[in-house]
């Protein structure tokens, strides 16, 4: 019988090294060579851009792959062996900086209610954002919104019964009840048309800082780990309980900068889906989650107070970055 000839992936092109780390790991993938050792990870910063971006290339193995990279090595154990590394020293740094919350309920109050003096990306883009940080916003933003949802979808095969049900029923409509054109990830591709920016999946990874890899690789590190099932359905819920406010905010940026229909449609959307998706989030799938497995409690408190944490950082770094008059973009790239 002949050898199966399987072609290299067709997905963006690989990004550009920050650090040994990344350069290791994206020379193993272009290349070959040797990677990192455990010592080097070790003695990284978590939440940099070397050890994020080596983290986020690890990661895209399992969704896209990169241009002419053996799609086989998506399993080498010695990749994987790096990224259980990488993965390590991220989860460890966001348990001892993160955790705040034992219960769910005490980690979901402070989402519920919004303070009258709250601020954040979305307040300031909604006041008096610019065109050109609606772009960079969205820029770095896309490298989740273009595959949106799709590292929730792998907690379906780790749940049961109510928790299942109510999953699948949000994911259901987040990849568009059907409609190819209503998928999110399209939607949020038509806001980009309509900004000016290009809608390749991956195409805006150089111009990520760190804390937008990190938000990134959150999802990812929860998703592909059936022990940390509990903390991505944390994770989950705290998008949703966020986005519908947060959306509404940025539907009235969108018309503010006059950014277009398709950009404020992708707002408008999830002011009204995200709000009904929060109720069966939180009534059916964390409800039926603990109802079945009460000690994943502390997990999915987990997931809220990391989702926080890292979102709170990622905001900082934009805020500082335009309140100065600069902007939040990473250097290796440019929006064009």
């Amino acid at each position: 019988m002949a050898a199966v000839t399987v072609p290299p992936d067709q997905g963006p092109a690989l990004p550009s090294a920050r650090g040994a780390l990344s350069s290791a790991v994206i020379a193993r993938l272009d290349t070959g060579g040797p990677l990192p050792s455990e010592r080097a990870v070790a003695g990284a910063d978590p939440y940099g851009e070397d050890l994020q971006l080596a983290l986020y290339v690890c990661y895209e193995l399992h969704y896209r792959g990169f241009a002419g990279v053996d799609p086989a090595l998506e399993w080498d154990p010695e990749l994987l062996a790096v990224r259980r590394s990488l993965e390590g020293r991220f989860l460890t740094a966001l348990r001892e900086d993160a955790t705040r919350h034992g219960t769910v309920d005490d980690a979901l109050a402070g989402l519920l209610v919004e303070p009258v003096s709250a601020t954040g990306v979305s307040h300031f883009l909604a006041d008096r954002g610019e065109l050109w940080q609606l772009r960079e916003y969205a820029a770095q933003r896309s490298l989740y919104h273009l595959k949106e949802a799709d590292p929730h979808a792998w907690v379906l095969p780790r749940l049961w019964g109510r928790a299942k049900a109510g999953m699948a029923a949000v994911e259901f409509d987040e990849f568009g009840g059907g409609r190819a054109e209503r998928v999110h990830a399209r939607l949020f591709a038509d806001l980009m048309t309509d900004l000016g920016l290009d809608t390749a999946y991956g195409h805006y990874v150089d111009t990520a800082p760190a804390q937008t890899l990190a938000t990134v690789n959150l999802m990812s590190l929860f998703g592909l780990h059936r022990a940390l099932r509990g903390c991505l359905v944390g994770h989950f819920a705290t998008v949703e309980i966020t986005s519908s406010p947060a959306s509404k905010r940025m539907a009235a940026a969108m018309r503010r900068a006059g950014a277009g229909p398709a950009a404020q449609f992708f707002y408008d959307e999830h002011v009204e889906a995200d709000a009904v998706h929060e109720q069966v989030v939180r009534r059916e799938v964390i409800a039926g989650l603990l109802e079945e497995e009460p000690h994943l409690e502390a997990d999915v408190a987990f997931g809220v107070d990391a989702t926080v944490h890292l979102d709170s950082r990622l905001a900082d770094h934009v805020l500082g970055a335009w309140r100065g008059g600069e902007t939040s973009l990473n250097g290796h790239g440019a929006l064009g």
